[in-house]
């Protein structure tokens, strides 16, 4: 009896497109789950419960939108529109549990980011070249979440400042792709804006990336491109912009913040060295341990050697544009940090504070090195390319090599194989030497980032202080706005401005080392000087000043203080808090009804902008599966 040929119509190639499926959506979502796997072991002793309080990282169990969240307090908006965010979601979920998550999915967006990006400018087809492309990816993705900008960021609290960092890179991709795809290029890039403006220094950085790739020749409309990323950056950053015209208290800064503030030479290291390692911040105490001592020379070395493996690759690539603008950006976002750490550079930097209104927005130098991590992403996926060529470079592989390629089917299929093995080994061990290069950054910064809890007299003097008629603002002693408790693993920012509902009066000045930095609360200062000076309660009150919180175990100036609140009322004590309040009638001195209005407004601009881009790439979506059942049908 004759053998019936097996069957190859429809249903056959039916049964194989999910096994298809299957194996082509298995590389993308490694790339996915890997810098999520690195996100977790950073931040993996903050996933139990508690809060982050940690120098400027501060989370409560709510809070509030008060005069200084909408950003028009006599204190310069610093983190709007942050703040409104996190007490629109503390709200309906723990506010311990949405800054976590958020710097939890930031590190994995920089990750998942930079891979993008990398596939969009160098894309892999091909056996050989896939499995070197995915190589690639998986080392930007490393060096993208595990590199000392993260680490020292980390351990300085500006977890929201990591959102616009990791921006940076889907900022590149987006603007790849709107040269071919407008619409989902401009969606990425609206979206992307917005995440950034979680604070004003993450509003810059995307635009700057924004403009420069869209700035670059070719493709769909430049000048279009361009207008699209000057109009997301405007709507993105009118909470703070708006603001700061309506409400704020000036328009210039402290210049003794320039050389507080300044990038910092590590040990072993010169500046220049330094933020060339992606390091550098300007705070000793927020380096991670690992770099500390000559740590801080060989984990330079090693990120830098692995970029310079990749160098090649960029400059053969440099006739294309956006290729070449990441790679000059890298390394203006090294050199001009360094350059303003030298004596012409604070000096000029003094002025431009001094005198340039919102120039203290750039004191702080070294944040702008994230500027650089798109380009060193880039450049270290393609040294992975070179190093996993080098074996085929040895004089007796080079001729094993071409007797394969002469060979049979058999040779060829062995050659891939022995191709992608080569891709998989250099792709682990680049991501191995910048994990070991860094160790301390595993489980949050060697110990540092681990949640805490606050003690239980913080909800009772909430819950006096919340009760109507909840009129009149707060102050806290000691002096100052940092506080280190006995109950914390370091110093933090005085939790009381986002902890209570009333608007908690701050000047905004910061010791560091020796040097005083100025900040911009008229009102508070007046208040302050009042209290420690010891003057009536009644002085208090003029100013709009309803309670005094004492918080007990932490350095401070408390000046005569005594004095006044001898005469006030104590409504609540015990081991860790004590609140006064002031008798009398105390007149509203808070945000006029109009300043409330527009600080609305510039918030509004900044979620009209963000629900535009996830508009545009959820239609963007929908047309792309449309097209795909249209073309299995046919099939």
């Amino acid at each position: 009896m004759r053998a019936q040929a097996p069957k190859t119509g429809p249903s056959t190639g039916a049964a194989r497109r999910p096994r298809r499926a299957a194996r082509a959506a298995l590389w993308p979502t490694a790339l996915a789950l890997w810098p999520l796997a690195l996100a977790v072991l950073v931040a993996g002793p903050l996933l139990g419960r508690g809060y982050l309080l940690l120098r400027d990282a501060v989370s409560t169990p709510r809070s509030f939108l008060t005069d200084a969240a909408l950003g028009v307090s006599d204190a310069a908006p610093r983190a709007v529109p942050q703040d409104v965010v996190v007490a629109a979601l503390s709200s309906v979920v723990d506010g311990g549990i949405v800054v976590k998550a958020v710097l939890v999915l930031a590190l994995w967006a920089a990750g998942t980011g930079a891979s993008a990006m990398v596939g969009a400018l160098v894309p892999a087809r091909g056996p050989g070249l896939r499995a070197a492309g995915l190589a690639g990816q998986c080392t930007a993705s490393t060096l993208a979440v595990w590199n000392p900008y993260v680490a020292e960021r980390l351990l300085q609290g500006h977890w929201s400042l990591l959102t616009g960092y990791a921006a940076l890179p889907w900022l590149v991709w987006a603007g790849v792709r709107m040269r071919r795809a407008p619409a989902v290029g401009i969606g990425a890039t609206l979206l992307a804006l917005a995440l950034a403006g979680l604070t004003p220094t993450g509003a810059v950085l995307g635009v700057i990336v924004a403009v420069v790739v869209a700035g670059m020749p070719g493709g769909w409309r430049r000048a279009a491109r361009v207008a699209v990323a000057v109009a997301g950056f405007a709507a993105v950053a009118a909470p703070w912009l708006i603001t700061a015209a309506v409400a704020g208290p000036g328009t210039t800064s402290d210049p003794a913040g320039v050389g507080a503030f300044a990038a910092r030479a590590e040990p072993y290291l010169a500046t220049i060295g330094s933020l060339a390692g992606l390091g550098g911040i300007w705070n000793a105490q927020a380096v991670p341990p690992s770099r500390t001592g000559a740590g801080a020379l060989l984990g330079t070395l090693a990120l830098l050697a692995l970029v310079a493996c990749g160098v090649r690759g960029v400059w053969r690539r440099r006739a294309h544009p956006v290729i070449a603008a990441v790679a000059v950006l890298a390394v203006l976002a090294v050199a001009l940090p360094a350059l303003s750490a030298t004596a012409p550079g604070l000096a000029v930097a003094r002025w431009a504070v001094d005198t340039v209104p919102g120039a203290g927005l750039f004191r702080d130098a070294q944040k702008w090195v994230a500027l650089a991590m798109p380009g060193y992403a880039l450049t270290a996926a393609l040294g992975v390319r070179a190093l996993a060529r080098l074996p085929r470079r040895l004089p007796g592989l080079r001729a094993r090599v071409a007797q394969n390629r002469r060979g049979s089917r058999r040779a060829d299929v062995l050659s891939a194989l022995g191709s992608a093995g080569a891709c998989a080994g250099a792709a682990a061990v680049s991501s191995a030497v910048l994990i070991a290069a860094l160790p301390s950054l595993a489980w949050g910064v060697g110990g540092a980032l681990r949640p805490v809890h606050y003690p239980p007299g913080w909800d009772a003097v909430r819950t006096i202080v919340d009760a109507p008629p909840d009129d009149g603002a707060m102050m806290t002693l000691p002096a100052g706005s940092f506080r280190a408790f006995p109950w914390t693993h370091g110093p933090v920012l005085d939790p009381a401005p986002r902890y209570f509902r009333t608007d908690v009066l701050v000047t905004g000045d910061l010791l560091v080392g020796d040097t005083t930095v100025g900040g911009e609360g008229a009102r508070a200062r007046a208040a302050e000087q009042a209290l420690l000076g010891g003057a009536a309660p009644a002085a208090l009150a003029e100013e709009g000043v309803r309670w005094v919180l004492v918080q007990h175990g932490t350095p401070g100036e408390s000046g005569d203080s005594a004095a006044t609140l001898i005469r006030a009322e104590l409504v609540y004590a015990d081991p860790d808090v004590s609140l006064y309040r002031i008798p009398g009638p105390v007149p509203d001195r808070g945000a006029t009804a109009a300043q409330r209005g527009w600080a609305w407004a510039g918030h509004a601009l900044w979620l009209a902008a963000a629900a535009t881009g996830a508009a545009l790439l959820w239609g963007a979506e929908l047309r792309r599966r449309g097209r795909g059942r249209r073309s299995r049908r046919r099939v």
